[in-house]
């Protein structure tokens, strides 16, 4: 048994927090001991148990003894909120990063990744080995450092998965081949970390790897019932695989909720085994149906956790206050760490930034913030908990622009992130003005002004162009049916625009001046966007100028040579944004000025809120 405290455990997030050499850093103590005041156990980021088997240069290390007392003083700062904490050992296999120099490349198979990587090489006896051995002292080291419970990684396509897919273990030998023959060296390793410590075991699995030849829920349910006969303590039910199916494997917006709850539940049908459930599971009728309907044992938090570390302590009433809602979107979760940042937040600007809570201000003033998008919303709630006062004025809806994001397909999650927002300005009783600001009803009234105004279309001069949509086409009234549409610009807002066009059987031109469409989105959404454009029959057009409309013909150039696209019904364009912030000259040498968010400088949702945030916790 786990004998936790109650049965919500923070799963296994990649920092990228620490140093080339695998230490622990403030930054890891600061981010664990935030999430863990609330919870039965915390599982800290997947532990590298070699230097040259790591996925991040800067992971969390278990591959040498120097490393037993940085993890001790963690473990003994998390078990203070009387916290468990989860060594989580992974061997990557042939998913160790390619990029970080040193690295090896082991194998069931010698055939590299389809989404790119090395060639790995073939395992023999003397690999495999070497393996329990990395297994084995992993572990001893993390029992001696004081965790608590140490979990393997059996799925996700990592070395242990790709003996057990039959997509992937090719082998002929003695661990190929049969179900009994590739699950028999994870057994091995299984066996080798339970006689060498006495601390429980949790399995993690990819209830199915979501592609057809892979690994299916049928064989996990008949492992599951072995994992139970070896007195596994729980088993943690995931999906997909890093290589094939990443969206699954981070549980991306793109993807269905629940899907792998359910698998889950009939891995604890099958096996009556302790289950762990996990995967987007970030609201609170989430947690009221895992645990009133699916009966979950223990339930993982991931992400959700992230986004507001006390999540789970407004779940249970122990913390006072609305979430921060997670929009499983990847932005700063994904993409931070493989910018190398770290890990970030789209919502929560504090992430792997600051680890002190928003502090008083010296001096108290009076604030007006201009423009009630993102940036603006949050610039006023932080002034306001700093102790200022604060007039938001918004002449039209609370979240500007950004009330169009979930109106296209795959991104309704982020319908939650205003209601949100709008929900704290009320508890914070922040007054908000609606009608527009002007200079005379701002001097001589408050002591600095925020401009928040944001941006607005990019504006394109061609000849004949007289009528045409941005992303206003996405409201209910504007979306056509059965139309032809050409869109002019291909970044984020092109394709998500087009990604909206195509299900109401639409056909969809997009044109770009470069080649990289979708170029300013999280890779994720990008793939997936494009996959599915691609697949509906949309038409890309690269290297292509615009040149002249006549009627419902488009005259361009496309690599200099001319080209015309006929009978088009509709023109969207999405050349970009500008910043819009005019009362910036009529105010900045009369009084305190501070321009945030994209009325400072074009950038994204993340980018608005963090700017803003950033600037606020300073006035």
């Amino acid at each position: 048994m786990l004998n936790l405290r109650n049965n919500f455990i923070f799963a296994p997030i990649k920092t990228g927090y620490g140093d080339s050499l695998g230490n622990i850093s403030k930054k890891h103590v600061d981010f664990y001991l935030k999430r863990s005041k609330f919870l039965g156990a915390i599982t800290l980021e997947p532990l590298y148990m070699e230097k040259n088997l790591r996925e991040l240069p800067t992971q969390i290390g278990i591959d040498n003894d120097d490393k037993i007392e940085g993890l001790k003083n963690l473990i003994s700062e998390i078990h203070k909120n009387e916290t468990k904490v989860i060594a989580h050992l992974n061997h990557p296999g042939r998913m160790a990063n390619p990029k970080i120099p040193g690295n090896i490349f082991l194998s069931s198979t010698d055939k590299a990744c389809e989404n790119g990587g090395a060639n790995p090489k073939t395992m023999d006896k003397a690999d495999m080995q070497d393996v329990l051995e990395l297994f084995k002292n992993s572990a001893i080291r993390a029992e001696k450092a004081g965790f608590d419970i140490i979990e393997l990684q059996f799925g996700h396509g990592y070395l242990l998965a790709q003996f057990i897919s039959p997509k992937v273990n090719d082998r002929t030998d003695e661990y190929g081949g049969s179900f009994k023959n590739r699950i028999k060296f994870p057994l091995e390793v299984l066996e080798a970390v339970k006689s060498t410590v006495d601390l429980p075991v949790i399995v993690r699995i990819s209830g199915d790897e979501m592609i057809p030849d892979g690994i299916k829920l049928p064989e996990m349910i008949q492992f599951s019932k072995i994992l139970k006969e070896k007195s596994v303590d729980a088993i943690h039910v995931s999906a997909g695989t890093v290589c094939n199916t990443p969206p699954w494997f981070f549980q991306h917006m793109f993807v269905p909720k629940g899907k792998t709850w359910e698998f889950a539940k009939k891995i604890k049908q099958e096996t009556d085994i302790p289950i762990i459930y996990v995967g987007q599971i970030n609201t609170k009728e989430d947690i009221e149906l895992l645990n009133n309907e699916y009966k979950a044992d223990y339930i993982a938090v991931g992400r959700a956790l992230v986004a507001d570390p006390d999540f789970i302590g407004k779940i249970l009433l122990k913390k006072e206050g609305n979430y921060r809602p997670c929009l499983a979107c990847a932005e700063g979760c994904l993409g931070g760490v493989k910018s190398g940042q770290g890990l970030q937040c789209l919502v929560n600007p504090a992430v792997g930034r600051h680890t002190e809570p928003v502090k008083e201000a010296e001096k108290f003033k009076y604030f007006a913030v201009i423009g009630g998008g993102l940036a603006g919303m949050e610039a006023a709630i932080t002034l306001k908990k700093r102790g200022h006062d604060v007039d938001l004025y918004e002449k039209d809806k609370l979240g500007g622009q950004f009330n169009m994001v979930p109106l296209t397909p795959n991104k309704k999650s982020m319908e939650t992130l205003v209601p949100y927002f709008i929900k704290e300005i009320e508890n914070n009783g922040i007054n908000i003005i609606h009608k527009e600001a002007v200079k005379s009803n701002l001097i001589g009234k408050y002591d600095e002004v925020v401009i928040a105004t944001g941006s607005t279309p990019a504006k394109i001069d061609i000849p004949g162009l007289d009528k045409f949509y941005w992303a206003e086409i996405l409201f209910k009234e504007n979306l056509p049916e059965n139309k032809k549409v050409l869109i002019i610009g291909g970044g984020l807002i092109g394709v998500d625009i087009a990604t909206a066009l195509i299900p109401r059987n639409n056909q969809v031109i997009i044109v770009k001046r470069t080649t990289d469409f979708g170029e300013d989105m999280e890779m994720i959404a990008k793939t997936l966007s494009l996959k599915m454009m691609k697949e509906k029959g949309t038409q890309f057009s690269d290297h292509t100028f615009i040149e002249k409309v006549d009627g419902k013909t488009i005259y361009a150039r496309k690599n200099n040579e001319p080209i015309q696209f006929n009978d088009i019904d509709l023109i969207v364009v999405s050349t970009g944004m500008k910043s819009f912030n005019p009362l910036k000259n009529e105010l900045e040498n009369v009084m305190p000025v501070h321009i945030i968010g994209d009325a400072k400088e074009i950038g994204n949702a993340q980018g608005a809120i963090t700017n803003a945030y950033e600037e606020a916790i300073m006035l």
